[in-house]
């Protein structure tokens, strides 16, 4: 075979290349699309609520009301240790068990107010959260501590409640 043989079919493609009609065609360079990074932007920690003295307010006085519903507790926790005491092994339905189970019902009913406090507290972060508003650290850190003053209210109950006999 000869190279002119073997050059003609080169030479046919060149010349059919030629025949394209010419205009615009797109551009061969990487598109904005294809050099794009896929990597989740980096975003900054939003910027820390501006101080609000009215809501500072409110929270100071809800802790107060927390304090005082807590000493309260306290003072009935101690009249109920003592009767749960005198219960003791008492059988369900005596005299000094009946005391020690008012004096729970007591101790049940001042914690629902520290629950009722909390509440409170939750209903304000959500009206806030609702607001689209950034959460306020003291806000937060005044919800935890009602919601620990609430469990250990309720875990002294418990354990007063084993101390019985049950009914």
């Amino acid at each position: 075979m000869s190279p002119r043989a073997l050059l003609a079919p080169f030479a046919l493609a060149l010349f059919a290349a030629g025949c394209a009609a010419p205009g615009s065609y797109p551009s061969l360079l990487p598109r904005a699309a294809e050099s794009a990074s896929l990597e989740e932007p980096v975003v900054s920690a939003p910027p820390a609520p501006a101080a609000d003295p009215a809501l500072d307010a409110r929270i100071a006085a809800v802790l107060t009301k927390l304090a005082e519903r807590t000493a309260a507790f306290d003072t009935a926790a101690a009249a109920a240790e003592r009767l749960v005491a005198r219960a003791g092994n008492a059988p369900a339905g005596s005299e000094a068990w009946l005391d020690a189970q008012v004096a729970l019902a007591e101790l049940d009913a001042r914690r629902s107010a520290a629950v009722e406090i909390g509440s409170d507290l939750e209903d304000l972060a959500s009206e806030r959260a609702l607001a689209l508003l950034p959460d306020y650290a003291q806000l937060t850190a005044a919800v935890e501590q009602v919601r620990a003053a609430a469990q250990s209210q309720a875990a002294r109950i418990t354990a007063f409640q084993t101390r019985l006999a049950p009914a």
